[in-house]
């Protein structure tokens, strides 16, 4: 519940000592999965739309412009009315982490009209989320629940109704075509290599064929074309992405630039990514953002960010100026720095027309571009101009400015650590307190009132939970492949050899695991040194078992899984970060006992 602290710090360590904006530094956070980085990017998180512009009446006025809609249509389609003081439209929606609370906490409680009443998972593993006896709830009560994945995953598959289910088949990536990001923020044109078998489809399909059904899909494909057999042209999709995204530089890379270096990869260096001959000489593999400008300019993607040692032009940059220019009366913009070939050789602000006019650089702008940059900034001129014309001054479009460590709007302005909600050590709890409940966007959250009840008497021993490297996400896609579900077949528990012996338990040994909440799961002793005495760790990719009983008949015929498991999530408990509301998944209390 303290992860954002957790990875400021090591950003703020890495700032401190120089490992920032140079070859093998960095604090890149890599995710799971392929193409995560590209769902975020996107507009999945809960709390902004594409790009990271936020909800704000500004970002919601930038998109209605990309997507050449008019922004009262845009309005009509939110509740306009406020709940706990927060407008819907310009309010964070509900976490995946906590959808099932939208399900189940009294309307009052929440900033919005009512519970949610349908539950569309697109990808999405439940058995991912903590406290799973509450998701179990939360998919019997309800209207309609719906699947969208390759293979019925849990959301399809513990809910105790008999219906209001609905499961669509979607198209696996070989089945489909389009651009892709890794961690990297690197991008690849997918191409792709079979049909979709049987009554698959692809996502791309079944978003437009939802639309339709909405009577929406006009507004939704205004700028898309549509092929002869009525699916939406997957380049324009691209297109989009660049006519909107100025904010990270999702700008510059078009279908024909992806596909120029998919095809070409052999002309890339698999150390440094850039290419050194050929067509693309001087371009960083995948075109990583911020890829600034439009396609037609050319940028060459930034390989490693805030190097100051490239002209922008190449790939360099500096720290952005993002939170204005100074704060309590102290600048926060750059003193001296600047990258190689700027023009203003200290700090500045983000650009804006007006800043151009008053660096009589506007009539670098031409005339179409003055007519598209009047009035707007780097980030909401869907010319490209602004963003031009900084770059050719050997700026950078987002400013000059200092790294902010000091975040003042978050609930902790510098990271500090917070004991968890459930810890065995009660004598850290007064040193180290963690918040007070507070409410989170639309959701009430808990933090004191857990904490300051002393699970650990019952639950002595911490639990933690992570991945393994044979497995992905919720496991549906790697336990259904069975040269992957060979390598681990067992959900399994590591214990110590000192907490073992205590609890009369031999390594292989069927336990029953039983989390601070009551959750309890029944699973294998997997007897190591590798977990310190008094700590325990699982893996939370299994499942199609549940507090001891096999779920392999919900699933359809021929479906289910090689390898089936207790979810890890049925035993962790509650406890989200103020900031991103990610699930604790690392800090929680059990107690094991041989079953």
């Amino acid at each position: 519940h303290v992860g954002n602290a957790n990875t400021r710090a090591y950003c703020i360590l890495q700032l401190a000592l120089g490992n920032m904006g140079i070859q093998g530094g960095g604090t890149n956070i890599f995710r799971g999965h392929d193409n995560v980085q590209g769902a975020t990017d996107l507009g999945l998180l809960f709390d902004t739309l594409p790009g990271y512009y936020g909800l704000t009446s500004g970002a919601w006025e930038h998109w209605s412009n990309v997507w050449s809609l008019d922004l009262d249509w845009v309005k009509s389609r939110f509740d306009q009315n406020e709940y706990l003081g927060r407008v819907p439209m310009n309010t964070p929606g509900i976490p995946c982490s906590r959808w099932h609370d939208g399900v189940l906490e009294t309307p009052e409680k929440l900033a919005q009209k009512d519970r949610v009443r349908m539950g569309f998972f697109w990808g999405q593993s439940v058995n991912t989320e903590t406290r799973q006896s509450d998701v179990r709830d939360a998919l019997d009560k309800m209207e309609t629940v719906v699947v969208v994945d390759p293979f019925p995953t849990m959301a399809g598959v513990m809910h105790r109704r008999q219906d209001g289910v609905y499961l669509l088949p979607a198209a696996t990536q070989f089945e489909t075509e389009g651009s892709v990001s890794n961690s990297g923020r690197s991008q690849q044109w997918r191409e792709k290599v079979i049909e979709p078998l049987f009554e698959s489809k692809t996502d791309l399909e079944i978003m437009y064929r939802l639309s339709q059904k909405l009577g929406i899909d006009k507004e939704y494909t205004k700028r898309i074309a549509k092929d002869a057999n009525d699916l939406l042209v997957i380049e324009d999709i691209t297109r989009e992405i660049n006519r909107g995204m100025w904010t990270i530089g999702m700008s510059g890379q078009s279908p024909e630039r992806l596909k120029q270096h998919t095809q070409n990869w052999g002309l890339f260096s698999n150390k440094t990514l850039e290419a050194l001959g050929g067509e693309v000489k001087g371009e960083t593999y995948g075109l990583p953002w911020p890829c600034w400008g439009t396609p037609e300019q050319k940028h060459p993607g930034t390989q490693i960010l805030y190097n100051t040692n490239k002209h922008v032009l190449q790939g360099g940059g500096n720290f952005r100026a993002r939170y204005g220019v100074e704060y309590e009366g102290k600048n926060l913009l750059a003193e001296g720095s600047f990258s190689v070939g700027s023009e203003i050789e200290d700090g500045y602000p983000e650009f804006t027309a007006d800043m151009l006019k008053q660096l009589g650089w506007w009539d670098d702008l031409t005339a179409e571009e003055k007519q598209h940059a009047d009035g707007h900034n780097w980030k909401t001129d869907i010319s490209g101009g602004i963003q031009r014309v900084a770059m050719k001054h050997g700026c950078i479009p987002y400013g000059n400015a200092k790294a902010r460590c000091i975040v003042w709007n978050f609930p902790d302005q510098v990271p500090v650590h917070r004991e968890p909600l459930y810890t065995p050590r009660r004598d850290l709890v007064a040193k180290y307190p963690t918040y007070n409940d507070m409410q989170v966007h639309r959701l009430p959250t808990l933090y004191k009132s857990i904490q300051e009840h002393d699970s650990s008497v019952k639950y002595p021993l911490a639990l933690t939970s992570g991945r393994l490297v044979e497995y992905e996400g919720g496991g549906e896609e790697s336990r259904s492949n069975p040269w992957l579900a060979e390598l681990q077949q067992q959900m399994f528990v590591e214990i110590n050899p000192a907490d073992a012996a205590d609890r009369g338990l031999r390594d292989g040994d069927t336990v029953w695991l039983e989390g601070g909440e009551g959750g309890r799961i029944k699973i294998k002793a997997m007897v190591t040194p590798r977990v310190k005495p008094g700590v325990t760790w699982m893996p939370y990719h299994f499942a199609g078992v549940m507090h001891g009983e096999s779920l392999a008949d919900n699933y359809p015929e021929g479906t289910v899984p090689y390898v089936i498991g207790e979810s890890a999530n049925t035993a962790l408990t509650y406890g989200y970060d103020p900031v991103t509301q990610m699930q604790e998944t690392k800090a929680s209390l059990c107690q094991i006992v041989k079953a």
